[in-house]
Formats: structure tokens, C-alpha cells, sequence
């Protein structure tokens, strides 16, 4: 897979690219990320990539220009382009697993008090990860960035992410290690007692009361399975 970043500021990126599963899956060659200075293509001695918008109002605005051609620049029959915008659908697990299908995926960086939005005609989607104000689209590349890499083969152990939160729709469960007692607080007896059955049932039960408790919209949009019904009919019927 090929990433291409578009973005004012790639230095931001030069811890990212070598820290943990991101950094090993790229020495690998599992993936490949290229960084493109949206300012290069902006004309005159000075590169100005932004101007005062149309119709007044505070701040400054990217240019279609210098942001286009630098798409233009990179783009392919095979790219997938997203823009790092507020105003774009909310990010997933279920996103994350459908782009790291794509074969080339380029993430475009607004900046500033946005871009000029007849750039949003030239990409495939526009992409928010929350309802919150960043200064750039470079944390928010980042995030779909590690996202995507994770889920590449041969990132992490195979399986490993498959019981993670949000990839059954469901917080996952609690996790813990050594010690079995730390300040008084002990793990729960059943995840020492090698019931490999009644493990299994505990975890379910718990990533489905956290995800109720923590997140009720995740868990009312979420198809419980035969097996979840059973075992919550059975911890409610007990309570």
C-alpha cells in the first residue's frame, strides 16, 4: 500500500513514521508513505497558498491552485483521495478496514480556516475523526494513517486485532496482568481460574456492559449475536 500525505507541515510527521507498529510495518515494506509540500506548487517568490475569503471573515483560507495541482501531481486511476475536514463523515474501525484495501491512498491537510471548497469535488470522501477543532489535518492524517497501517498483513500478530474495541462494534473487555493482587485490588478470580469456557463468557459479558455503560449508541446500533443474548439474559436474569 502507498500513502500520500498532502500537507503544509511534513515535519510533523518524522517521529510518527519510526515509532512502534507504524515505524516496523514501514521497514518492512508493508507500506509505503510519500509527503508532498502543498507550498512547492503555489506560484511567485513568496508561495502563498492562502487568501482572505470571498465575503468576508476572520482568518485565511487555502487556494484551490497550488492545493489541486499538487493532487493532480500524485494522483492515479488507483488513488482514493480524502480530505481531513470537520465537516466529513465520521472516522471507524469499519473506515479504517475498507481503506486499508485501497492501493493508493492520499490524504489531503487543510490548514488555517479551511480550504477552498471547490477542492472538495476532487476527492473521493471528506473525513472527520471527532466533533472538535484541530489546528491542521496532519494529527488527524495521523490517525488514519496508523489505523490503516495496523491492519496491513504482517503489521501486527495475526489475530490480535480481532477482539480489539470497535472491531465487533463493542468496547472491548477489561484487560489485565501480573500481579494478581496489586494495592488491595485483586483480578477477577475467573481469569485465573484456567476455565477457558467461563473466560470466554466473562469477556463477552464485559465488553458488552462497558460498551452499554460507556457507549449506549454503539450498543444500541450493535446486533447482538445468539451467544451475546444468552449469556446477558443470563447475567440479567441473576442479577
Amino acid at each position: 500500500m502507498k500513502i500520500t500525505v498532502l500537507t503544509l507541515f511534513p515535519e510533523m510527521y518524522e517521529n510518527f513514521l519510526h515509532t512502534s507498529i507504524v515505524g516496523r510495518a514501514l521497514a518492512r515494506g508493508l507500506a509505503e508513505v510519500e509527503f508532498v509540500q502543498i507550498r512547492d506548487f503555489a506560484p511567485g517568490n513568496y508561495r502563498h497558498v492562502d487568501d482572505t475569503p470571498f465575503g468576508g471573515g476572520s482568518g485565511m483560507v487555502m487556494k484551490c491552485q497550488p492545493v489541486l495541482d499538487a493532487l493532480n501531481s500524485v494522483k492515479t486511476d488507483s488513488s482514493y483521495t480524502m480530505i481531513m475536514s470537520p465537516a466529513g463523515k465520521p472516522y471507524s474501525q469499519a473506515k479504517a478496514r475498507e481503506l486499508a484495501q485501497k492501493e493508493h491512498l492520499i490524504l489531503i491537510c487543510g490548514h488555517y480556516e479551511g480550504m477552498d471548497a471547490r477542492i472538495n469535488a476532487h476527492a473521493d470522501e471528506l473525513v472527520s475523526i471527532g466533533d472538535y477543532v484541530l489546528t491542521g489535518g496532519e494529527l488527524a492524517s495521523m490517525v488514519i494513517m496508523d489505523s490503516v497501517i495496523r491492519l496491513l498483513k504482517g503489521s501486527i500478530t495475526e489475530g490480535s486485532a480481532d477482539e480489539e474495541s470497535h472491531e465487533n462494534g463493542l468496547l472491548e473487555y477489561p484487560q489485565y496482568t501480573h500481579p494478581a493482587e496489586y494495592d488491595g485490588v485483586k483480578v477477577p478470580d475467573v481469569l485465573l481460574s484456567g476455565n477457558h469456557a467461563k473466560i470466554r463468557e466473562w469477556r463477552i459479558l464485559q465488553s458488552l456492559l462497558l460498551t452499554k455503560e460507556v457507549r449506549p449508541d454503539l450498543f444500541e446500533k450493535h446486533e447482538l449475536t445468539a451467544e451475546e443474548a444468552k449469556i446477558l439474559k443470563k447475567y440479567e436474569a441473576e442479577e
